[in-house]
């Protein structure tokens, strides 16, 4: 096996995707992207349910194709929600918490600073997402996953004021590799660079990355 083989066999493969609010026709055409890719692992990034209903095998589809699933909750999902999807399909939510797969630490913070169903002050996000990441510094590659996009991202522009700060902060104090977020459907697909962090929007297209 030659070298650039071995490094490619050791990156992390991430289908992401997020907003998808109940649409299990949507998780099930996901689901099939995922097993077409190959993909490691799946993170969703909120806003699974519809105003924290119609949650029934939202998570399913992923699992029938035995691919491994990661999320947070939106601000259409409660946390007592959350807490039942990651209890009934045994999957992991990140929210103020962190995972390692290879050599890639992830950690995240779900909800908004605006409801309708789950919000956080913009002190709150903050802290969720530094309470996630030190359980991972010291890996050297790092993604951050969060439903809303930072203040002052070209993605908020689209939509004034849903952007977060405590979500800029973070970015910018423990500099990640890679934020991925959705939440501003307007925005879906939008990729920027902002100082050392790659920000993208993988609305529910959902978006495959490699780490």
């Amino acid at each position: 096996m030659t070298l650039e083989k071995k490094v490619k066999s050791g990156k992390l493969k991430i289908l992401s995707a997020g907003d998808l609010h109940g649409d299990i026709a949507l998780a099930r055409k996901l689901a099939d992207r995922a097993a077409k890719e190959k993909v490691d692992l799946v993170i969703l990034c909120g806003d699974i349910t519809n105003f924290d209903k119609s949650s029934d095998n939202m998570i399913g589809p992923f699992l029938a194709k035995n691919k491994k699933v990661i999320f947070i909750p939106g601000n259409h999902d409660s946390f007592a929600t959350a807490d039942f999807l990651a209890e009934v399909y045994g999957i992991k939510n990140i929210h103020g918490y962190s995972v390692k797969y290879k050599d890639v630490g992830i950690f995240g913070c779900g909800g908004a600073n605006i409801g309708p169903v789950t919000e956080l002050s913009e002190k709150e996000i903050y802290d969720m997402l530094k309470q996630g990441f030190s359980r991972i510094k010291y890996l050297d590659k790092r993604i951050m996953v969060s439903h809303v996009p930072p203040s002052g991202s070209k993605m908020e522009k689209l939509c004034p004021g849903a952007g977060s700060s405590g979500v800029k902060d973070a970015m910018e104090k423990f500099k990640p590799d890679l934020l991925l977020c959705s939440h501003i459907h307007a925005a879906e697909g939008i990729e920027e660079k902002i100082g050392k962090t790659k920000v993208i929007n993988v609305g529910q297209v959902g978006k495959i990355i490699e780490i």
